[in-house]
């Protein structure tokens, strides 16, 4: 098939105007202008976008899907409340919520443009949706527990639902990882043991240094984390209270001293709140790091210096992080998002990130994160065939003089005109393939009345 538009941004290289795409089978074949290439493969089925570009598919470097059915459900208060009084109403969710939940998750992120998802699940609903849908994922199996003495049961269960996920799962399609719950719910052993675990390479993600909350938390002992129960409302027996002593250091130095770090392949999500100390000590044990601009800016969690993770030589990407939290999954608001608040609170020339920064951030450099771009991440000859289509053609669009800043400054997940994974069309700009999307809507009006009620 040879996909043709107006534009063809390979990532890796400057964009091709007039260009095309060859796919053959599960690969890229060629790329190059679209009048040579009808030249060259006179016979290939075309498929013609118009004013649009085609790129790479967005690799979302931290979600949870299985939360989409709890969006918009919290509103308007900061981190800890919400974090508390989602605990708690999302208890309400039986098995089949939490499927239909992922799988409407699923559903938003193939028509936004999303391609693979790296995502932190306790339930395994998301493993279950990508494969549905046909998105390729990372998924994690978190885990963890303040209680010392259950430490070996959680761990067990967790690593034999690994194995379980692993071997229901194509390895081609679907990574199984591994992430701890956040500190201020995890026992340190739980790190400890973790570090043992993945040191054959498994995968890991970690919730870390994501709010001036979690990080006196860690330091004093003495947030709103420790005492929830000032707020009756709140379910604070799912958290570490009084048995946490306070270790004096910030987040980033006390995993270290669990050994977490010392992992081949981790993930650390958020990280708004680091010093330069912190951001060495990620870039020597080359951690990769997972921003998520909305949710963090929408839960007043701070600002993920990404400039400063850049300049460390730290593989750096964006996430949309949790729908209850966010609201949105849309990976182009996020780029947008992350671009405008860098400019916004940067002091310095060299902090004004550019939109092929931003670009690279859901694309590429989001496939290094994950350890993905031999693969994907970038439209070249012998990747994956991971590929979207961006309508370019909207009035506040033309005229497009650069298709990349077009993308980043006025483009939205409703400009999604094709999704393609591994070669296959998920999505092509109406329909999605293979899901019932009339079923997975009428259940989440029902997941709305449980939770309302």
């Amino acid at each position: 098939m040879l996909l043709i538009a107006r534009y063809v941004i390979p990532v890796s290289s400057p964009h091709i105007e007039d260009g095309a795409v060859l796919v053959k089978g599960n690969k890229i074949e060629d790329i190059g202008k679209a009048d040579e290439l009808r030249i060259k493969y006179p016979d290939e089925p075309i498929k013609d976008f118009g004013i649009a570009a085609i790129m790479p598919g967005f690799v979302d470097t931290h979600t949870h899907l299985e939360y989409s059915a709890l969006r918009g459900l919290i509103y308007d208060v900061p981190y800890v409340e919400w974090k508390f009084q989602l605990t708690r109403k999302s208890q309400r969710f039986a098995y089949k919520d939490w499927m239909d939940s992922a799988l409407l998750g699923a559903l938003e992120a193939v028509r936004s443009g999303i391609t693979t998802i790296s995502d932190v699940t306790s339930t395994g609903a998301s493993c279950y949706a990508a494969k549905a849908v046909g998105l390729r994922g990372l998924i994690y199996r978190e885990v963890g527990t303040t209680a010392r003495s259950e430490i070996p049961y959680v761990l067990q269960t967790a690593y034999r639902d690994v194995d379980n996920w692993r071997a229901n799962s194509d390895p081609e399609m679907i990574e199984i990882g591994i992430a701890p719950y956040s500190l201020y719910s995890c026992h340190p052993y739980v790190l400890r043991e973790l570090a043992d675990y993945a040191s054959d390479g498994t995968q890991v993600a970690i919730h870390l240094a994501g709010s001036k909350e979690e990080n006196e938390f860690v330091k004093n002992g003495t947030t709103a984390i420790a005492h929830g129960a000032d707020h009756q409302e709140y379910d604070a027996d799912s958290f570490q209270s009084s048995t946490w002593l306070a270790t004096g250091v910030s987040p980033v130095q006390y995993v270290l001293n669990w050994k977490i770090l010392d992992v081949p392949n981790i993930l650390a999500i958020h990280c708004t709140h680091v010093d330069d100390r912190d951001i060495a000590t990620l870039a020597d044990h080359d951690v990769a790091i997972a921003v998520c601009p909305r949710c963090d800016s929408k839960l007043g969690n701070g600002i993920a210096p990404i400039e400063k993770f850049l300049k460390a030589g730290i593989r750096v990407s964006i996430g949309t992080d949790s729908p209850a939290a966010s609201d949105v999954t849309d990976p182009i608001d996020e780029m947008r998002l992350a671009l405008l608040l860098q400019r916004a609170t940067g002091t310095t020339h060299s902090d004004f990130i550019t939109t092929s920064t931003a670009v690279n951030l859901s694309t590429l450099d989001a496939a290094k994160a994950l350890r993905m771009d031999d693969k994907i991440g970038s439209l070249d000859v012998g990747k994956l065939a991971d590929i979207i289509a961006i309508d370019l053609s909207n009035s506040h669009q033309l005229p497009t003089h650069d298709p990349t800043s077009a993308i980043v400054h006025t483009a939205t997940q409703e400009n999604i005109l094709m999704t393609m994974v591994n070669g296959r069309i998920l999505y092509d700009g109406k329909h999605v393939s293979s899901v019932d999307v009339q079923r997975i809507f009428e259940r989440t009006e029902e997941m709305r009345v449980k939770l309302r009620n």
